[in-house]
């Protein structure tokens, strides 16, 4: 009987699957596929999936039970994390597109940007979802402007769900109490929303973990008390404003294990008995308050607690260790971190509190001298952590070498020096050991580092060691799988030294940036030739003297995933293993010598490549083909090679690629269509210096909310500026300098209401700057060597504006107000426009500016007074690297870690100031290069760009037509390092006060109505290496030849003919007329009174001369008769030269 059961439910089982085969397309329900490329296509998600069956898909978006291959997680959020680009284009929600995955458990919308819900379609449909436990909702405006009350009364039917996280949707205190209907919740994140001052908390009775951090809450209110929390386990309440009655309040959580109160308004002494009704508590957060002592001594109260976390405490400067810590005795974990109340000698004395710690953090907790020497009682301590605390000289020889049950220890970032002591030989228990950024010298040969055979984790890196290049010196150390020593100097060894077999196998080794001791030369260690284990490997920034590409490293190491040779003079073709490494993520070899073609065989080496950096070699190939079927590539940067031909259509079409560099190669043909499908995922395209040519059609059909930065500057492009281009409204940098382009800027233009950065320069662009008012973000405005006309529109009068350079276009109309107040400029370049008026006054607001150069225009007037207000600041260097930086992750390094069961990796693997400096991951911000700018100045026209252009202050006001007095308060620009004021109409004196230009080395004031003598106090002008006062009227002696002064040549002084003195061929004598002193000391001769004056006397004269010969008939007749034979003599004289020559004889 039982067997024909069994026949029965096989049959029926097998009549189950036929008839749902229709439903399944090689693992995958055909309904639940076609709903994720919906998704995909709703959502605008470029990730490229391939394969019939949705649960392989790559990417870890989708999850899917094993067994009926339904769809059972959907993660959205995975694109923005993973491709590390922002989505930020709003959604309506609507819940018919998740309905048909009828056994979805987990649905994660979190931070994709939803702002309202399409209607009848809003986040209560999701209660059909009758399988749905885990909901994520963070980071969406759902509550801002609409009224979900009933929706969350609709979905708090949903009897399945278990984890809702509603974090930063915006909402407010009404909502709370609707939320107490989900009678299955387990799990409630409320953080970071505007619930503020008394919260009610209603029939939260199943509820076991609460997160209400990041509010404005002020109390917790119930009708039942604390009591409709009872089985609460965890509660955060950080970061909030509640004083010292919440403990009362939660007086009724008799169930609590975890309690978070950090960052709120605690204040005083706080009475243990507070505390006693939780006797489950295991930890506790009291961080960021201003907490003074536990007076009350209830030991009791606190059996099971085992973290404590007091960090950044304020202190009325009385408090001590013992009046904090005595109350809490089981405590196992103590976070002490960052409190200054700890430097003073007294802790010394009090560290008998701590005697049952086992693991105790001070990180970034300055501390007394003699700390290493008093910690020996701690006999306890399994974890130390002493990460920037402020230790200083050698390591003590006592105290601190008595923890024989230390297994972790952290001295990393304080300013230890000296040679390791003896003792530290001791701590034979040791499994980690970080003693990086100190100033530690000596041999590790000759260290007790040599006895310390347990270590799994060691790092030297940064210090002043010498590391014996063979590490023969861990030649015992069998359970060692991490090893750094970035940073240190090698010291060479005999050759028979190097010969060993170790007994460790490394997962991670990293000596990047390491040199050689004189007379050595730097090799690859010969232990890494019996390495089988290694999974990240960075050997950057050493120079191994022209070694050959270490294949035998990716070989041998199958697990290999992160592998990293930047700058490490490696030369010759790239030769591979001859078998493929599927495990490898990251290959970057830039800056080295490698030459040739790129191998064949690459991708199929290498298949699962997440990141590829060639940069910065001599590879003479095309692009390999290949690659854009690389399904895993997200980083490509080949730029600076030799590389030839033009771009594959299959890397153009990758849906995988976000970050693409081509720059400064060779490339060449038509840049479209190939251009076209790189929309499909690219963030940043960069494929500047090249060559590049043709139009650029106009596709109406591209629009990408993904590209951020499009840099196809310096090449042969041509034709106007495509439609499309405007529709890509996330772009922050678009450079398309120095190519042909043609035609007007559209007003489309405007559309670039996130645009940072803008390169237009030296195209034939004409026509108007398009009048917006929208581009508020925009920093960098280069637009120079055009043919753009008309006034100046108010485009760029956003205040993060930087740089605005508009040289060498033909704009006229006046230098509009605006551009004098834009608060951050720092560079203004509008020579050879046409512009007229006078130089704007509010130019004297421009306090961050460094360079102005309004020169070859047509301004009149006086150069204003107020110009020498200008502070002219020392600025940062120009760092214009994309705002969204790049991360790359070194999980190989994370993972080992994670799987080595270290207290203090799991303790401190999540706080910030780790990052970068352990090789989990690491920021590569995406430079482009450093902004650069033309400027004239020693006769000739500068390119400035990076640090030169940092230190660059500099006026240019010459070729205008400018009038008056150069302002004496110029002199105080004293940071100036070119002024000219060449080309104009200026009168006066040069004033003395320019000697307090110290910096400057370019002066010119040349072609002008100067008057007066040089000052002499201009020798003082030290750096001074060009002066120019040519074709002025300046008279009297030259300065001294002294300092600069003795190198400027005659040509610095002509056109000044009562100049005298060398290096002039013009001695200074008594009769030389000279400027009076009359004249140095009040200032020069008005030229317009010297005029009408002129006119008077001459006219005085001539009628003096009448009168005189009307009254005498005498002197009359003896002027006419004078007059007559002069008339008489010069008619004759020129009859008779006029007959001399030939035409006239022929006349004659």
């Amino acid at each position: 009987m039982g067997s024909l059961w069994i026949r029965v439910i096989v049959v029926i089982m097998i009549s189950v699957l036929v008839l749902e085969a229709a439903k399944w397309s090689n693992g995958c329900w055909d309904e639940e596929r076609t709903a994720l490329l919906h998704l995909k296509s709703f959502f605008n998600l470029k990730m490229m999936e391939e394969g019939p069956d949705c649960c392989e898909w790559k990417w870890g978006w989708v999850e899917c039970n094993v067994t009926t291959r339904r769809v059972t997680g959907i993660y959205l959020n995975v694109a923005k994390y993973y491709f590390n680009y922002k989505l930020n284009t709003s959604y309506l929600f609507n819940a018919s597109i998740f309905l048909p995955f009828e056994d979805l458990r987990t649905l994660d919308l979190s931070y994709i940007g939803f702002a309202g819900s399409v209607e009848n379609q809003g986040i209560e449909k999701l209660s059909k979802l009758r399988h749905l436990q885990n909901l994520s909702l963070a980071g969406n405006d759902l509550f801002t402007g609409s009224n979900l009350t009933d929706e969350i009364k609709l979905l708090s039917r949903m009897n399945s769900l278990e984890i809702l996280d509603l974090s930063r949707t915006n909402m407010t205190n009404n909502y709370l109490s609707y939320l107490g209907g989900f009678s299955s919740l387990r799990s409630l994140t409320l953080q970071g929303n505007y619930l503020q001052g008394t919260v009610e908390i209603e029939d939260f009775y199943n509820l076991k973990k609460l997160d209400l951090s990041q509010n404005g809450i002020e109390t917790l209110q119930s009708s039942y008390g604390s009591g409709g929390l009872i089985n609460l386990q965890e509660i955060d309440l950080s970061y909030n404003l509640f004083d010292n009655n919440i403990l009362a309040e939660l007086g009724g959580c008799l169930n609590l294990k975890s309690l978070n109160l950090r960052g709120n308004r605690l204040i005083g002494a706080i009475d243990v008995k507070e505390f006693c009704g939780w006797s489950n508590l295991e930890s506790l957060d009291l961080s960021l308050n201003w907490l003074e002592s536990f007076p009350v001594a209830e030991k009791r109260c606190f059996k099971k607690l085992n973290f404590l976390y007091l960090e950044a405490l304020s202190t009325n400067g009385n408090t001590t260790l013992v009046s904090l810590l005595e109350p809490f005795p089981s405590v196992k974990t103590l976070f002490l971190r960052d409190n200054y109340f700890l430097n003073n000698t007294e802790v010394n004395q009090q560290l008998h509190v701590l005697r049952n710690v086992e693991n105790l953090i001070l990180d970034y907790t300055p501390l007394p001298f003699n700390f290493l020497e008093s910690i020996g009682i701690l006999t306890s301590l399994k974890t130390l952590s002493l990460y920037g605390c402020g230790l200083t000289g050698t390591l003590p020889t006592q105290g601190w070498c008595y923890l024989k049950s230390l297994e972790e220890l952290s001295l990393r970032r304080n300013a230890l020096a000296g040679e390791l002591t003896s003792c530290l030989g001791n701590l034979t228990s040791l499994r980690y050991l970080d003693i990086a950024g100190n100033y530690f010298t000596g041999n590790v040969a000759d260290t007790p580092l040599t006895n310390l055979s347990m270590l799994h984790f060691l790092s030297l890196s940064v210090n002043q060691f010498h590391v014996p290049l063979s590490f023969k010196s861990f030649a015992n150390h069998s359970n060692l799988k991490v090893l750094l020593a970035r940073g240190n100097k090698f010291a060479a060894e005999p050759a028979t030294s190097q010969t060993w077999s170790p007994k460790f196998q490394l997962k991670v080794f990293d000596m990047s940036s390491s040199e050689i001791e004189e007379d050595g030369k730097l090799q690859l260690p010969n232990f890494l030739y019996y390495q089988y284990d290694l999974r990240y490997i960075d050997l950057s920034y050493c120079s191994y003297g022209g070694i050959g590409f270490p294949h035998w490293l990716v070989e041998n190491n199958t697990r290999l995933e992160d592998l990293l040779l930047i700058n490490t003079s490696i030369v010759g073709p790239l030769f591979l293993p001859s078998h493929p490494n599927p495990n490898l993520k990251t290959f970057v070899l830039s800056y080295n010598h490698l030459q040739h073609e790129i191998p064949r065989n690459f991708c199929s080496i290498f298949p699962n490549l997440e990141t590829l950096w060639l940069r910065g070699n001599a590879l003479k190939s095309t692009i390999p083909v290949c690659l854009g079927g690389m399904q895993h590539l997200i980083y490509l940067d080949m730029a600076v090679n030799n590389l030839f031909g033009g771009i594959p259509k299959e890397l153009a079409m990758s849906r995988s690629l976000v970050f693409l560099d081509l720059s400064l190669n060779t490339l060449s043909g038509k840049i479209f269509p190939p251009i076209y499908y790189f929309f499909n995922s690219l963030a940043v395209v960069l494929l500047r210096g090249n060559k590049f040519e043709g139009e650029i059609p106009d596709f109406s059909t591209i629009s990408s909310t993904n590209l951020h930065v499009l840099d196809v500057g310096f090449n042969h492009l041509s034709g106007k500026l495509p439609k499309w281009l405007w529709k890509n409204t996330n772009l922050e940098r678009l450079d398309l300098s120095r190519n042909h382009f043609e035609g007007s800027i559209p007003m489309e233009f405007c559309n670039l209401v996130d645009l940072l950065f803008l390169d237009l320069s030296e195209n034939h662009l004409s026509g108007t700057i398009p009048s917006c008012s929208n581009l508020q973000k925009i920093q960098y405005v280069h637009l120079r060597k055009n043919k753009l006309s008309g006034p100046l529109s108010p485009a760029f009068n956003g205040s993060f504006l930087v740089t605005l350079d508009l040289s060498e276009n033909s704009l006229t109309g006046e230098i509009p107000d605006w551009v004098g107040m834009l608060p951050n400029l720092s560079i203004l370049l509008l020579k050879a426009n046409q512009f007229d008026g006078e130089l704007p006054v509010h130019f004297c607001r421009l306090y961050a500016l460094s360079i102005l150069d309004v020169s070859r225009n047509k301004l009149s007037g006086r150069i204003p007074s107020c110009l020498s207000n200008l502070t002219l600041i020392l600025r940062t260097e120009r760092d214009i690297s994309h705002p969204l930086y790049n991360m790359i992750m070194y999980s190989a390094f994370r993972n080992v870690l994670a799987g080595s069961r270290l207290t203090i990796y799991d303790l401190i693997s999540n706080k910030v100031y780790y990052d970068g400096e352990l090789p989990s991951s690491q920021l590569y911000f995406l430079k482009y290069g450093a902004e650069y700018i033309e400027f004239p100045t020693k006769y000739r026209v500068y390119t400035y760009q990076g640090k030169i252009l940092v230190l660059l202050f500099a006026i240019d006001l010459s070729c205008n037509r400018l009038t008056g007095t150069i302002p004496p308060g110029l002199g105080n620009l004293s940071e100036i390092r070119g002024l000219n004021l060449s080309h104009n109409n200026l009168t006066g004196a040069i004033p003395s006060t320019f000697s307090k230009l110290k910096q400057i080395e370019s002066l010119d004031l040349s072609y002008n109505n100067l008057t007066g003598r040089i000052p002499s106090e201009l020798t003082e002008m030290t750096a001074l290496a060009v002066f120019s006062v040519a074709h002025n009227n300046l008279s009297g002696p030259l300065p001294n030849r002294k300092n600069q002064f003795g190198t400027f040549e005659e040509n610095s002084y002509k056109g000044n003919p009562l100049l005298c003195g060398p290096p002039l061929n013009k001695s200074c004598s008594e009769g030389t007329p000279s400027a009076s002193s009359s004249e140095e000391e009040h200032g020069p001769v008005d030229m317009g009174y010297f005029y009408i004056s002129f006119a008077v006397s001459y006219g005085i004269i001539l009628l003096a001369t009448v009168a005189v010969l009307y009254i005498n008939p005498y002197w009359r007749r003896a002027w006419f008769k004078f007059v007559e034979d002069c008339s008489t003599a010069c008619y004759f004289f020129i009859v008779d030269r006029l007959g001399r020559l030939p035409c006239f004889r022929t006349n004659m």
